[in-house]
């Protein structure tokens, strides 16, 4: 698979400055721009329509990206909405039945209040899709890896089967464009949250709609503009400085996932993995083929039930407890609970998210002490569990 060009991330707006010969470029954070005459704007009037140091960061994602164009938002569920603003009337979305919380949230939302159409299905069902393609949907949505299961879906195929008339968005958040680049595989439009691997350092939220084609990019700027939500500069500015090392954090993620992959596969305590680079994942051979790396994001089944899980987290202290991922922290998730709590318990059975069910968002600190301390955890929950066994026997007794 071909990688994205490992300067074009290092370089994002070097030594761009045509003014001053600013190595890195300056924040512009004015709200409005000067006209030369009546009716003559400069290239940007208004930061809301165009902005110089967002523009930095668009043109970056796009290159990456091997897109046309984009827009930068001021969140990942923005860029959502932004996406969905091209749809028509009463427009049908196909999506998948274990989507981000956020997303499955949103369209179930707009489905009720009756301004589009959702079909939930199992994208790795290829008669499901056939079928729910059949109630000729606009929009097809796709996210692979999945959150949090990490299920896998052939993007290409999926596009192919779609046809021409169908709009192919791919949310690309769990990978970034150094393992995937979706436009490659077919899709129209390639959406991020910024907040996660494109920043990388958990303080800067925002997202990215990126297009195909330079239609499709006017299109998705003149919704940003119209409905206001355009990411603020400074914010920018420091996805822009995260972007740039990009390549060198994903390394060290990846390097660390390796480790912490093997070390699970031989823990007691864990009941399943899900991970793309494991040879018995059902995707296993599709990541290979559309995906440089299998990522480093890791969900696991953990033996027990919540109070296990209570457990583990509570004696982490490298994994911190909380939503998000990507940043050059480790992070711990309990999904039922937390980034698919909006989602009914119903719903979270049928994608398959289960109260034992644990995200992990891999980080670049020292991979011993990642080790360590989840070697700690995971002993602890399971020590609760042979305690409580052995007091209910006794109580038997």
């Amino acid at each position: 698979m071909t990688i994205l060009n490992e300067t074009t991330a290092v370089r994002a707006g070097i030594d761009c400055d045509q003014q001053h010969g600013a190595v890195t470029p300056p924040l512009y954070l004015s709200s409005n721009y000067s006209f030369t005459d009546l009716g003559q704007p400069r290239q940007y009037d208004y930061s809301r329509s165009g902005n110089p140091t967002r523009d930095i960061l668009a043109d970056a994602l796009a290159e990456l990206e091997q897109a046309a164009g984009g827009v930068v938002t001021s969140t990942g569920m923005s860029a959502v909405l932004l996406v969905l603003q091209l749809l028509p009337k009463n427009g049908r979305v196909l999506a998948p039945h274990d989507c981000y919380g956020g997303t499955f949230r949103l369209l179930t939302t707009l489905h009720e209040k009756g301004q589009l159409q959702v079909d939930f299905v199992n994208q790795t069902d290829d008669e499901a899709v056939r079928l729910a393609l059949e109630n000729n949907p606009d929009l097809l949505w796709i996210e692979t890896p999945s959150n949090p299961l990490l299920r896998v879906v052939d993007v290409h195929a999926l596009c192919e089967l779609a046809g021409d008339d169908v709009l192919k968005v791919v949310d690309n958040t769990f990978l970034s464009p150094a393992l995937q680049q979706p436009i490659t595989l077919g899709a129209d439009l390639v959406i991020h949250s910024t907040t996660k691997y494109i920043n990388g350092h958990s303080d800067v939220v925002g997202g990215a709609v990126l297009a195909k084609t330079p239609e499709l990019a006017e299109q998705i700027k003149w919704w940003a503009n119209c409905i206001g939500i355009t990411a603020a500069p400074f914010d920018c500015l420091l996805t822009t400085r995260g972007l740039r090392t990009l390549n060198v954090r994903m390394k060290q993620h990846l390097e660390n996932t390796e480790h912490i992959i093997e070390f699970l596969q031989q823990h007691p305590a864990i009941e399943k993995i899900h991970y793309p680079g494991l040879a018995e994942h059902p995707g296993h051979e599709i990541a290979k083929k559309q995906q440089a790396h299998s990522g480093a994001m890791i969900s696991f089944e953990l033996k027990g039930g919540f109070e296990q899980v209570r457990t583990l987290v509570n004696s982490l202290k490298y994994f911190t407890l909380a939503e998000s991922l990507g940043g050059v922290e480790s992070l711990i998730c309990h999904p039922a609970t937390m980034t698919h709590a909006a989602m009914a318990p119903a719903a979270q059975l049928t994608a398959g998210i289960k109260q034992n069910l644990i995200r992990l968002s891999v980080g670049i600190e020292q991979v011993d002490d990642l080790l360590a301390d989840l070697e700690h955890g995971l002993s602890r929950s399971q020590i609760q569990t042979v305690e409580g066994v052995a007091l209910k026997e006794r109580s038997h007794g």
